[in-house]
């Protein structure tokens, strides 16, 4: 992973709601450290820095760097509480890693071969993405930053499924773990409505119709 982030804190002195509504008002967040078998830590963190990150997709699946006051410490984003109407960030969690402890992390799928898929290209079909992110487990060495999905193959009324994510060395996939079952769809291709296949079975439809009607005229 190339990208590096590094973000730097304050340890939070002053609790309760007036104390993060003030640190609020002066352009902090707060935000709560926590794991690998240390005390949680309270921090405090400028708004700005926070937000100009979080507009990179990379930072939601990285491993940071946080100077806690001349400290740094490696952690990853858990958790973001958003204001429901501003642009704004309200709250963040970090649970920080241990190179023996494994980590689960949401991390994007990066959907490769769409324009040149089999169901696209030869039967005008239209893709549709079921999942854009997958929750996984692994070392925090392996972390990727994304997954690459190759769709190229996939032929009009097909779909691939977790199990068919090819992984890197090292990550599992969570919901798989639980069983077969839990192997979910992620990308599909169908027919566009209105398409060919809509119309035979419109048609089918149509025909149906007519001849419960025809039936009804004869009884």
């Amino acid at each position: 992973m190339s990208t590096s982030f590094e973000l730097t804190a304050e340890l939070r002195k002053d609790k309760g709601k007036g104390a993060s509504r003030r640190l609020r008002r002066s352009g902090k967040i707060p935000a709560i450290l926590y794991g690998a078998g240390e005390a949680p830590q309270s921090l405090v963190l400028d708004h700005d820095a926070v937000v100009h990150n979080l507009e990179n997709e990379a930072f939601y699946s990285h491993i940071l760097n946080i100077d806690v006051e001349g400290k740094t410490v490696q952690a990853v984003l858990k958790d973001i509480q958003r204001h429901t109407h501003k642009p704004s960030v309200l709250h963040i969690d970090l649970q920080r890693i241990s190179a023996g402890e494994k980590l689960r992390m949401h991390v994007p799928l990066h959907y490769i071969g769409e324009d040149r898929a089999v169901g696209v290209k030869k039967s005008g079909g239209v893709i549709s993405h079921l999942m854009m992110d997958v929750e996984i487990t692994c070392l925090p060495k392996d972390l990727p930053e994304y997954i690459e999905v190759d769709v190229s193959n996939l032929g009009l009324n097909e779909s691939l499924h977790l199990s068919d994510i090819q992984l890197p060395d090292g990550v599992e996939i969570v919901a798989l773990l639980h069983g077969p079952e839990h192997d979910q769809p992620i990308i599909s291709i169908h027919s566009p409505r209105g398409g060919a296949a809509g119309e035979e079975e419109e048609a089918a439809g149509e025909g149906a119709a007519e001849g419960e009607a025809a039936e009804g005229e004869g009884s």
